[in-house]
């Protein structure tokens, strides 16, 4: 068996961030562990997401002064991991995944104030694209451009962003359950998927980007 050289096993690289979800035994150890993150990000400066379930507490690292995951991030992660492992608390990585909306659109700037204002989130500029965020991080709209066009029948579909070494198993459950491959053209970074009646939808990943 070789030997597992990953340098964060316990963290899926997704959008925007470093995700991670720690499976404690109880509401008391989920919080005594959010406790012991907070304090060693407060050591180091740098605040992070946490939320606390019965049983779970999920994390998301991302330096929004960078707009992008940072050698902080990396070393506060694996810090965390530690903390973890002292608790005898494990990580599963492979149940998170981010999802997006997607709207196709020749002018995101028309119509990204009214889809502000719906959701009461900020438009960000990325790269030149704009999305609607919630929290600096969480897309919860973005525009994806096209050319000029009547109103097709689909304008809006889903972008699944799971970590990469998931993205295999969550495509053949998906083809498994009666969907098809419509294109693997820009794999790794993304798979367009399709149901039985034609509705698309991404299985989407950070590498390859």
């Amino acid at each position: 068996m070789s030997e597992n050289t990953d340098p964060l096993p316990d963290w899926a690289p997704l959008v925007r961030g470093l995700h991670a979800r720690f499976r404690t035994r109880d509401f008391a150890a989920g919080l005594e562990l959010v406790t012991a993150f907070a304090a060693e990000a407060e050591a180091a400066n740098h605040h992070t997401d946490l939320t606390l379930r019965y049983g779970t507490v999920d994390v998301l690292l991302y330096s929004h002064d960078a707009g992008g995951v940072t050698d902080r991030d990396h070393r506060l992660a694996a810090r965390f991991s530690e903390i973890a492992r002292d608790r005898s608390i494990s990580a599963s990585p492979g149940e998170l995944s981010v999802v997006e909306l997607c709207l196709d659109t020749a002018d995101a700037a028309e119509i990204a104030p009214f889809w502000s204002a719906l959701l009461g989130a900020e438009i960000q500029d990325d790269d030149g694209d704009l999305e609607v965020r919630a929290h600096g991080a969480d897309a919860v709209l973005w525009f994806q451009r096209t050319e000029p066009h009547d109103v097709p029948r689909q304008r809006f579909h889903l972008d699944v962003w799971v970590d990469p070494r998931e993205a295999r198993d969550r495509i053949d459950a998906a083809l498994a359950a009666g969907g098809r491959l419509v294109s693997d053209e820009r794999a790794p970074s993304f798979w367009v998927l399709a149901d039985t009646q034609g509705n698309h939808a991404c299985i989407c990943t950070v590498a390859g980007r």
